[in-house]
């Protein structure tokens, strides 16, 4: 299996409900650096997994919607603990939905997974990983 990572950050702020996230219930930030694996059993016609730039900017332009936000006011996410590995799945399914509208490209539709990892420190990371 073939892949390719992009890697890009983001910026927010939340609050947790529930004992169980203890000082976290406060409203604290967080900076995740995401990286984003595409895989595929065979390159593409050009030897590619997928096109690197636009992947990039894909990646960014999801950030994007994320970034700076205090994710407790944030319309899609009400009701939700948006721990690292619920955001790792919203990040999926946005890149998810993007690549089979095309934004990565023809050959990008013959990806076989992708996985969202979001790393919170250096010491802990969460991961969301699927077939596309």
């Amino acid at each position: 299996m073939y892949s390719l990572c992009v890697r890009d950050h983001f910026m927010i702020a939340h609050s947790f409900r529930g004992e169980t996230f203890g000082a976290a219930q406060r409203m604290h930030g967080a900076t995740y650096v995401v990286d984003v694996e595409l895989r595929r059993p065979a390159l593409d016609a050009d030897g590619l997994v997928a096109d690197i730039g636009r992947a990039a900017q894909v990646l960014r332009e999801v950030l994007a919607e994320l970034n700076y936000r205090n994710l407790d006011e944030h319309a899609a996410f009400a009701g939700q603990n948006t721990t690292t590995e619920f955001l790792a799945r919203a990040v999926f399914d946005r890149l998810a939905g993007r690549i089979r509208a095309g934004e990565l490209g023809a050959s990008a539709q013959r990806l076989a997974s992708m996985r969202v990892t979001l790393h919170e420190s250096h010491v802990a990371w969460a991961a969301y990983d699927a077939p596309l």
